[in-house]
């Protein structure tokens, strides 16, 4: 498989005959994606995100999640928001990897500024340039977001703030592979049914895939790491944590959508994530009918750090603290220490009080 990288294209050392043949195909290969980069630089936001946004704008300041759940229902403008905001000199440069750190980074205005400017798409008026591509692209994402954050719910995954992200962008290649080669998917995919038989033939006719390619445009974007190794890895045979989810999560898109689906790469994927075959069934069960969250997400920065939320989701599950210190393998000082702190950030008089406040904040 090429190695890509945003600067420059794969190039083959000749060592034969046909090598300066391979390598004039290669080079082309290069400049194809590099023009698709530069392309999605005008990937339209949808014309009725841009209206919610300035709707919510209308009497003043909006509520931080309302602004939230807008941005992450919307591939362009999470990217823009996204790309700005680890811009933004600061502790948290390079780094922002959610709609809600997003937010906090960059100003109210900034956000509405960022709408206004920028280029909608409308279903109902199409474009010779993007045609359906839009719309079809976020109905796949936010499929994958409700299963990527029903899965989360099910391991009491703590990162669903980045998770949403990942999900929504985690297929952003295909735009790439879209304009590079005017016979994707259709052409590129032929029969394959499954997502592991399309990967397998998009690496087969292009030497890359859309996962690979889209971890190279997420870093050409200065997006964290964290997201892109999500989009690129969203494929791989060996993932973990939020990766993990994000492929599982992909997959139950598809089956909820209708498309084929593997059972058996479901299990193996499934078990990568910690869900066993009973919750796998749950998840799958509960898919289709409306999301109901079981505790609030996170609509803002949680001011402990990962230890602290560990302690506390602990003792929230009524251990004591020597449990908490056995299972953590820390001192019972040292757990007094942390739970002190996070009754300090929270505001917290004791630890039913603080247990309350970050749980209806998300925070645990």
């Amino acid at each position: 498989m090429n190695q890509l990288s945003p600067s420059s294209p794969p190039r083959i050392v000749p060592t034969d005959p046909y090598a300066s043949r391979d390598r004039g195909h290669n080079e082309g290969h290069g400049r194809r994606l590099t023009q698709a980069f530069e392309a999605l630089e005008a990937f339209p936001v949808m014309a009725e995100s841009r209206n919610r946004i300035l709707r919510l704008f209308e009497d003043g300041v909006p509520p931080v999640h309302e602004v939230v759940g807008a941005i992450e229902g919307d591939v362009a403008l999470a990217i823009a928001v996204l790309r700005l905001a680890n811009q933004v000199d600061g502790p948290h440069r390079g780094h922002v990897d959610s709609a809600t750190r997003g937010v906090d980074a960059l100003s109210p205005q900034t956000i509405l500024a960022i709408v206004s400017r920028a280029r909608t798409y409308d279903f109902f008026e199409r474009t010779p340039v993007w045609q359906g591509i839009p719309e079809r692209f976020r109905l796949h994402g936010i499929a994958t977001q409700r299963a990527a954050d029903r899965i989360a719910r099910e391991l009491d995954f703590g990162q669903r703030d980045q998770l949403m992200l990942g999900a929504l962008l985690h297929d952003i290649g295909k735009l790439v592979l879209v304009h590079a080669y005017p016979g994707y998917p259709r052409q590129v995919h032929g029969d394959a049914r499954t997502p592991e038989e399309r990967i397998l033939a998009e690496r087969r006719e292009l030497g890359v895939d859309h996962a690979l390619v889209g971890g190279v445009l997420a870093r050409r974007w200065g997006l964290p790491r964290s997201i892109a190794a999500v989009i690129e890895g969203h494929h791989a045979d060996e993932v973990a944590d939020a990766t993990a989810i994000v492929r599982l999560a992909d997959m139950l898109a598809h089956y909820l959508l209708g498309a084929a689906v593997s059972p058996n790469e479901l299990l193996k994927v499934s078990r990568s994530t910690g869900l066993s075959p009973a919750q796998l069934r749950t998840v799958m069960y509960d898919l289709p009918m409306p999301a109901v969250s079981e505790r609030p997400r996170l609509i803002e920065p949680s001011p402990m750090s990962s230890r602290e939320v560990d302690v506390l989701r602990k003792l929230a599950k009524g251990m004591v603290y020597k449990q908490i210190a056995g299972e953590m393998g820390l001192s019972t000082s040292t757990v007094r220490t942390h739970l002190h702190n996070v009754y300090k950030k929270l505001g917290a008089m004791d630890r039913a009080q603080a247990v309350l406040i970050a749980t209806e904040r998300g925070w645990i």
